[in-house]
């Protein structure tokens, strides 16, 4: 995942949350808000300490980003996302971690039609 494609200020954390919808499985809470003149869909990532700690929440956003960049080509480009982890993903594999973006994905309707 390049890194103008993440979202880092908390000035654009904030607008998603504000204004972006929710949608969520018991591993993760994805915030979607849609950008019309943005040419690239970009991500932010909040894992809490409740998770673990420093090594198990590193781990859990390099999954995160690793699943974003193998379906990046699915996903439409004017969106932004913000994926807070919840404690189950903790424990949680990279095809695990990756099928659960996945399914919250298609709830959202942001995959591209095949």
């Amino acid at each position: 995942m390049k890194r103008d494609r993440r979202i880092k200020k908390d000035r654009q954390f904030q607008t998603v949350f504000k204004e972006g919808k929710s949608y969520g499985n018991r591993q993760f809470i994805i915030y979607v808000l849609r950008k019309e003149s943005q040419e690239a869909f970009r991500i932010g990532l909040s894992v809490s300490k409740k998770i673990g700690n420093a090594v198990v929440r590193n781990r859990v956003k390099r999954y995160i980003r690793q699943a974003f960049t193998e379906i990046n080509h699915r996903i439409k480009d004017d969106y932004d996302f913000i994926i807070i982890a919840r404690k189950p993903a903790a424990d949680f594999t990279f095809t695990e971690v990756k099928s659960s973006l996945l399914h919250i994905l298609k709830k959202t309707n942001v995959l591209r039609v095949k």
